[in-house]
């Protein structure tokens, strides 16, 4: 590789950036000339919080001397930015002292990727993102936008008076994003933006810049876009659905079997049970914040209890009714404070444990998923108690990466510590903390 990237003779800068350990964009702009050699970044990133303290979380090497990690970019993946003409954009792969570093999410989702591979199998990926639109209050926070005549699958300027989410779907198509659909959700001032189906890699990195763009196009608006889970009291919170399903050396999807009375293959019945029997351990990757545990109630449609059901949205595990290549297995837990390269990796890696150790489906849910279901395991009722439930899935742990695991509940650990500390103990029906808005709306 020569000392500018190839394809870039019109652009001035290359905006690098990658997800950190709480999937927030980190990076440089790199003049053209420049951006080939990557450029280092502090180690100690991988102990920070939301408000700037740093933890000895492994991986921080905030004790060893606070070491250098390096960012690379593959030029293959470089767009144009959304920010001008001047400018291309790239997620970037984090390495440590000359190696892949194991604490990278985007390393994570790769190794993830690569364990399906050494079966024949190649993931696919597709994500739905559910947000809420905001506006200043006039005392100095937000409040959820105006838009009173909006419509569940609300489309046009009644649902987006201020074209606010029109210009992002223009955008999107401009930098090259696959936008599959984007209408307005449930509530008011609510969306959902969905990504088109694709080689799981490549959909985490469209959705982690995606997530950039909108926001950074609301701001420019004097508004802004969250994806944090539970943002608002009393109304809807949101969602992050990853749907996969994994494609064979012939070109097939693999968890179809036409033959069988459900359309689904053992494969796919063996990933579910793996999905079910590591739900606990899922739960904190995927929801990763004190505010998640205010989503994820009972009967929130939210993937609280371990469980999947065909076309059945108050379950963890949907198996939507769609057959052929379109087969595939939605997880519903996360939302979108998650780092999507971890969440990604997290969902890959329970359905992969299911499908080596054969392990069993249990029955699809027959209750109403409101006051009856066919199970009573669940999701932790806090953050501390997810995190224990990781801590306990050792064989998850390990699959995942054993370094990424320890880091992310280290961080975490310290982030429940400054929650209790401010607000005290936590209960996940009453509405979310001035804690928690300080906390995560500016960062998600």
């Amino acid at each position: 590789m020569t000392d500018s990237i190839a394809g870039l003779a019109d652009r001035d800068r290359v905006r690098a950036l990658f997800p950190d350990h709480l999937g927030l964009p980190r990076g440089k702009y790199l003049p053209q000339h420049l951006a080939a050699k990557g450029t280092g970044h502090c180690a100690t990133l991988w102990g920070l919080g939301y408000d700037r303290s740093m933890v000895p979380a492994p991986g921080s090497f905030l004790l060893e001397g606070l070491i250098d990690v390096h960012a690379t970019m593959d030029p293959t993946t470089l767009r144009p930015s959304w920010e001008d003409d001047r400018t291309a954009i790239a997620v970037a792969d984090v390495a440590l002292q000359g190696e892949p570093s194991p604490y990278s999410a985007r390393q994570v989702l790769k190794n993830a990727i690569a364990a399906w591979e050494a079966h024949g199998l190649r993931p696919q990926v597709g994500v739905e993102l559910e947000a809420y639109l905001l506006e200043p209050d006039g005392n100095g926070g937000w409040k959820a936008y105006d838009n009173p005549r909006a419509l569940v699958y609300g489309t046009g300027p009644s649902n987006d008076p201020d074209g606010v989410i029109d210009d992002i779907m223009m955008a999107a198509s401009d930098v090259g994003f696959a936008i599959e659909s984007i209408n307005a959700e449930f509530d008011e001032s609510q969306y959902e933006l969905t990504l088109e189906y694709g080689d799981a890699l490549g959909v985490a990195d469209d959705i982690f810049l995606f997530r950039v763009m909108a926001r950074e196009i609301a701001l420019s608006h004097g508004l802004d876009l969250t994806f944090l889970g539970k943002p608002f009291p009393e109304i809807s919170g949101s969602g992050v659905h990853v749907n996969v399903s994994f494609v064979d050396a012939d070109g097939n999807n693999a968890l179809l079997d036409a033959s069988s009375d459900t359309g689904l293959s053992a494969l796919a019945h063996h990933a579910i049970g793996g999905l079910c029997g590591h739900h606990t351990a899922l739960v904190p990757l995927l929801a990763p914040t004190v505010n998640a545990y205010r989503r994820l109630q009972p009967a929130q449609l939210s993937g609280y209890w371990a469980n999947w059901g065909n076309d059945h949205r108050c379950v963890a595990n949907r198996v939507p009714t769609d057959r052929g290549p379109a087969t595939r297995i939605e997880n519903r837990i996360a939302d979108g404070a998650c780092n999507i390269h971890l969440a990604i990796a997290a969902v890959l890696t329970a359905a992969r444990l299911g499908y080596e150790n054969a392990t069993d489906c249990p029955p699809a849910e027959t209750g109403d998923g409101f006051e009856e279901v066919n199970t009573d395991v669940c999701a932790a009722p806090n953050l501390s108690a997810a995190l224990e439930a990781l801590a306990a899935d050792s064989v998850f742990a390990d699959a995942l990466g054993r370094e990424v695991v320890d880091n992310f509940i280290a961080v975490k650990e310290a982030e429940w510590e400054r929650y209790v500390e401010a607000e005290g103990d936590f209960d996940g029906e009453n509405p979310p903390s001035a804690w928690e808005l300080n906390e995560y709306l500016p960062y998600h």
